[in-house]
């Protein structure tokens, strides 16, 4: 596959072949989602830092980490097909306002989360 767009259009065909468009309803397309990340997260729990920099060398975890990360691009591209949304547009849109928040100068160096200017919730 070349493109998100070639790749959603198979992940499309492949449901709409088995009849599962029923299922694909947007709460559980996104709690599929949540399970696969789930599954991502638990090949890298109890690794080290240095372990999890070098998963992808580990010839039993990284075919692992691989598929997992592979049902979770499967089901966040079902997901945004069946909201009818362009992932790469929202991810653009997403990158354009976290440039906004998180300016070079108030950022480089830092994981500290940049406060709003929003008042709390209420």
């Amino acid at each position: 596959m070349s493109s998100i767009e070639e790749l959603t259009t198979s992940i499309r065909a492949f449901a709409h072949a088995r009849e599962w468009e029923r299922f694909h309803t947007p709460k559980n397309l996104a709690m599929a989602l949540a399970g696969e990340v789930g599954e991502l997260l638990a090949e890298f729990q109890w690794l080290t830092p240095e372990q999890s920099a070098a998963v992808m060398d580990d010839p039993t975890i990284g075919p692992r980490v691989r598929a997992e990360i592979g049902d979770v691009t499967i089901y966040l591209l079902r997901l945004a097909d069946v909201l009818g949304l362009d992932p790469i547009d929202a991810a653009t849109e997403k990158l354009e306002d976290s440039g906004r928040r998180y300016t070079v100068e108030a950022a480089r160096g830092s994981a500290s989360k940049i406060e709003h200017s929003q008042p709390p919730p209420s």
